[in-house]
């Protein structure tokens, strides 16, 4: 699911963007400026990815300009040409006008540096769980506090949506096969479609189904999740971007806490002697440390976030 919206967003007429003539923007800094006032004047929520106009506007530029948001500060004085300035226009105007995802106008997202192709079928993936994988499981094992990565032999990844975190610990655990389950068969077309452009159809299987349904009697060393947790309030509230999103992806039931507590009562059948659970819960630590106090819950924060994911091992599950 979402990180917790960091702008909420009020209902604003449709918006309209003004006529630049030609040459009066030059570099790729030039429209990255343009666009984040027609972003701010439009009222926008960043909620995706990227968490501010300015992020967003040098993504979409670099977007329209086949460049890797990494390479924006090297080619940031770079003059744009008329085609491609034509291309950075429309990339505005559509975000300005539609209100929906940057991610979903290009079909593109990155996380953790790695691109993903996303569409309307899938939430716009930014967990932080991605951070976490890299602070706790780094690739040389030098950050391995957690769980030393070369011993992972299984994972699974519930609520898998665009698949970019099942992607990501294939990444991270060397030696693991990745199972990744999902409800949606719209997400699971896409999922498939990022497994095989990262070139990893024989280390992660997708399956169609309810968590654990799916997957029988089957143990992994570690399961993953980034599930549905806003709840009924906040759903109420969602900004227009987001409601371009699948409501299955965001919906977690009164307090947000439906699927956790699933997870939670059904995880332990399904994790080895040694196993672990990390997932990701949003805003909703004091209602669940309040509901399960028995659990020695370990919280992992992030540069963006306090509380919002935890880790605990398969006895305390038991």
């Amino acid at each position: 699911m979402a990180k917790h919206l960091k702008v909420v967003a009020k209902e604003t007429p449709a918006a309209k963007v003004p006529r630049v003539a030609p040459g009066e923007l030059v570099t790729m800094l030039d429209f990255v400026r343009y666009a984040v006032s027609r972003f701010v004047e439009a009222n926008l929520t960043f909620a995706h990815g990227t968490t501010s106009p300015v992020a967003e506007a040098a993504f979409l530029v670099c977007e329209a300009l086949y460049l890797h948001p990494d390479q924006f500060e090297a080619f940031a004085a770079a003059r744009v040409t008329a085609a491609e300035a034509k291309k950075v226009f429309d990339l505005i105007a559509r975000r300005v006008t539609t209100r929906k995802p940057a991610a979903y106008l290009v079909n593109k997202i990155y996380m953790r540096g790695l691109p993903f192709y996303v569409d309307e079928r899938v939430i716009v993936p930014r967990s932080f769980i991605g951070e976490i994988l890299d602070s706790h499981f780094g690739e040389d094992g030098e950050n391995a506090t957690l769980m030393d990565p070369e011993s992972v032999e299984s994972v699974l990844d519930l609520c898998t949506g665009s698949g970019c975190l099942a992607i990501l610990a294939a990444r991270h655990f060397p030696n693991a096969q990745i199972d990744a389950v999902d409800i949606s068969k719209d997400a699971l077309e896409v999922a498939t479609r990022n497994v095989a452009e990262h070139e990893l159809e024989g280390r992660v299987w997708l399956y169609h189904g309810d968590l654990f349904a799916p997957l029988g009697g089957k143990r992994y060393d570690l399961i993953i999740s980034n599930p549905p947790y806003v709840d009924a309030t906040s759903m109420a509230g969602l900004p227009p971007e987001c409601r371009a999103e699948p409501k299955l992806a965001f919906d977690g039931g009164a307090d947000g806490l439906d699927i956790v507590r699933r997870i939670l009562n059904e995880a332990g059948q399904h994790l080895a002697p040694e196993g672990s659970l990390l997932c990701e819960i949003g805003r909703g630590r004091e209602p669940l440390e309040a509901e399960f106090p028995h659990l020695p819950l370990l919280w992992l924060d992030t540069e963006d976030s306090q509380g919002e994911v935890f880790w605990l091992g398969a006895a305390e599950l038991s």
